[in-house]
């Protein structure tokens, strides 16, 4: 045997086509399951459902997720990675970092899948007992600290006017208020520029904190 576990004269591709299967199997049943929990919820979407969109049984997704909790793990773990593309550069200082959010509410747009999966969990996670309330409530943290860090640097910058904490505190609650308000009506069907709309705002503000 080599040391990687295969006899020597073993080929390669017999090895990994089963394993390259599965996990091209398992990614399809989480981007599945993203769609549903999107569509219906986490409580609305049923390990049947999801079974039958990828034709396999509740029992398969038991076998690679372990339950329906272990696949929403996936799903967030998924979310994650696929969304770490569409953040703004963190080097940007200041309110330069703020005047890429047309760029953000573009991607949203591109990938509406995935800000209907945000926005379903978050709405779902205010009850406590939610399993992804935990997650949710991290990303709304360090999404508000790393904001809160920026409109601060303008300050620092002279790019401002003064502003202590707490009416910082406040300028990023709205925002995120704001944001996560004209993504829902988009997502409800309103017929709105979503970018530019953000955009708009931003400049609004911006003037305001300016002066």
């Amino acid at each position: 045997m080599t040391p990687g576990g295969h006899a020597a004269n073993e080929a390669p591709s017999m090895v990994r086509g089963p394993y390259r299967k599965g996990v091209q199997r398992r990614e399809r049943i989480i981007r599945t399951a993203a769609d549903v929990f999107g569509e219906l919820g986490y409580l609305g979407g049923s390990l049947r459902a999801i079974a039958d969109r990828v034709g396999a049984s509740p029992a398969t997704l038991i076998q690679y997720f372990g339950s329906k909790e272990g696949l929403l793990t996936a799903v967030l773990e998924d979310w994650t990675a696929q969304t770490k593309r569409s953040s703004m550069p963190e080097d940007v200082r200041g309110l330069a970092y703020f005047r890429q959010m047309r760029g953000l509410m573009e991607f949203h747009v591109e990938h509406r899948g995935r800000l209907e999966l945000f926005i379903t969990l978050a709405a779902e996670a205010t009850n406590p007992g939610h399993p992804a309330r935990d997650f949710i409530q991290q990303r709304y943290l360090t999404g508000r600290e790393l904001w809160t860090g920026k409109l601060r640097e303008a300050v620092e910058d002279g790019e401002i006017a003064p502003l202590t904490d707490a009416q910082i505190d406040a300028e990023i609650r709205t925002l995120v208020a704001v944001l996560d308000g004209l993504e829902l009506q988009w997502l409800l069907g309103a017929d709105i520029d979503l970018p530019d709309l953000v955009a708009t705002y931003l400049d609004r503000a911006i003037t305001r904190w300016t002066t």
